[in-house]
């Protein structure tokens, strides 16, 4: 820009036509850090604090994928042809399956079972008081 005037120059080169445009601070980038640190970079990365409760879950997580078995059922290779004990095979596998997937099905059927048999003596656990110190209350009154 020239200084007598605000109007931008024109520089014509070919069929290009370049404007110069003053420079605008950019308001988004937030404030430098102090000078005293000896890095230029605009924001610092800082780790985070470790919770021990993540850790413990990391740990036994570890420990939980070390120790559980991993079954591989080749059974056959990748040249051989569907033979005559393929069928029991998979009938095998199908059948042991399905036991997993029932033994799944009632264990959350249980677990559901007791968690509202829990909930619903809480609930007559909490009635009983209520009718305990209600009473209570009304023989306090009898007795004044």
């Amino acid at each position: 820009m020239s200084s007598s005037s605000d109007r931008p120059t024109f520089v014509a080169a070919g069929d290009l036509q370049m404007v110069s445009v003053a420079e605008r601070p950019l308001k988004s980038l937030p404030p430098r850090p102090p000078a005293s640190s000896s890095s230029t970079a605009i924001v610092e990365y800082t780790p985070p604090a470790p919770n021990p409760e993540d850790e413990d879950l990391e740990v036994k997580l570890r420990r939980i994928i070390e120790c559980v078995p991993v079954r591989v059922n080749n059974t056959s290779g990748s040249s051989a042809g569907s033979g005559s004990g393929d069928f029991h095979q998979y009938r095998q596998m199908r059948r042991k399956e399905q036991d997993r997937l029932s033994r799944m099905d009632a264990d959350y059927q249980k677990r559901k079972e007791i968690t509202e048999f829990i909930q619903r003596r809480e609930e007559r656990l909490k009635a009983a008081e209520e009718r305990t110190a209600k009473k209570r209350y009304e023989a306090t009154e009898k007795e004044t």
